[in-house]
């Protein structure tokens, strides 16, 4: 039972998976060696309550359980204020290594029940570029004017890039993606946050064959197109907001009605966590120590680590420059 075991900050362990359009380059982002010698990695999933990819805690007395197991045993501790509203944890975050175009994909919100499965949810998702290529690109939405019947004829004609509004990005640039909006990303390496969904459509995926299976992948182009919206046009970085800049620069990115993300950098000690509820810590760079009530957790580069709700503030004490993510979920909605 683990109303008897004192809860600690959890650290967990990605689960990686192959993808076409994937590479190797997350092995510079991540403390643990990538599978294989050169199979193309896609995706490291950070943080998942899925029941085809459980993450389990790598520390600590906890170690070997997954979410899914800590949430029934004990969902207050975990959760605190969310616990009414969420059965699984409500996030699920990854790194994504794009060497090559993603498919164009779309993906539907929670109000579009027609199309998301019974137990799921919709997919309003952000990116934060940690490594951008020389031909890095982001597509996300349809260029102003374009309409259902010139995305269905550019589809027939293989110019759906030339309807979609596209930039390069930098290292630091952050992406939200709200659902409904079609999206590709290129030659880039991405923090992805996103609610715990892994409902996505597939409108186009560059005329590519599976090495894997000498076949192409199949498409969704019926669904992606009742799910797009094409009132989202356009998108582009997102402003940071600087709410704090001692004894750490933090920013905050994202604030949705699905996830808040801040970006900390400093070299000094300072605070994480929340009162009451989770929050989840990511190293992009640098090193240091967590530290809660006496015990001291050392952090790297590619570390995840859960703060469940009932540990309230930690504190995080860098060995030099540091950079990490915190993410949390609105209390209100």
């Amino acid at each position: 039972m683990t109303t008897n075991i004192p809860w600690y900050p959890l650290k967990f362990e990605p689960l990686y998976e192959y993808r076409i359009w994937g590479g190797r380059r997350l092995s510079k982002h991540l403390s643990a060696p990538l599978p294989g010698d050169d199979d193309p990695i896609g995706e490291a999933w950070l943080l998942s309550d899925r029941d085809d990819h459980p993450s389990r805690v790598a520390n600590g007395p906890f170690k070997g359980w997954t979410i899914e197991q800590l949430l029934k045993e004990s969902p207050e501790q975990l959760l605190g204020k969310l616990v009414s509203r969420f059965r699984r944890f409500p996030l699920l975050l990854k790194f994504l290594d794009a060497r090559d175009l993603l498919s164009v994909q779309v993906h539907p919100s929670d109000g579009q029940t027609d199309f998301v499965p019974a137990g799921e949810r919709g997919k309003t998702e952000a990116w934060v570029v940690l490594e951008a290529g020389a031909k890095s690109r982001v597509y996300a939405g349809v260029k102003e004017g374009v309409t259902r019947d010139d995305l269905l004829l550019a589809l027939a004609n293989k110019s759906v890039a030339d309807h979609l509004a596209s930039f390069s990005p930098l290292p630091g640039d952050a992406v939200f993606l709200p659902a409904g909006i079609v999206h590709s990303l290129g030659d880039l390496v991405v923090f992805e946050v996103q609610e715990n969904s892994d409902v996505t459509f597939r409108l186009y995926d560059w005329d590519r064959i599976d090495a894997k299976t000498s076949k192409p992948r199949d498409l969704q182009i019926e669904q992606a197109m009742a799910c797009l919206d094409f009132a989202q046009t356009n998108v582009g970085p997102v402003t940071p907001v600087i709410e704090a800049k001692a004894p750490v620069l933090r920013e905050r990115i994202f604030d949705c009605e699905h996830f808040v993300l801040w970006r900390l950098c400093g070299e000094l000690l300072f605070k994480v966590g929340a009162v009451g509820v989770p929050r989840v810590l990511v190293c992009l760079d640098g090193e240091g120590e967590l530290e809660h009530h006496g015990g001291v957790y050392a952090v790297s580069k590619g570390d995840v680590w859960l703060l469940p709700a009932v540990l309230g503030l930690c504190s995080f004490q860098p060995h030099g420059a540091v950079c990490l993510l915190e993410i949390g979920v609105p209390e209100v909605i």
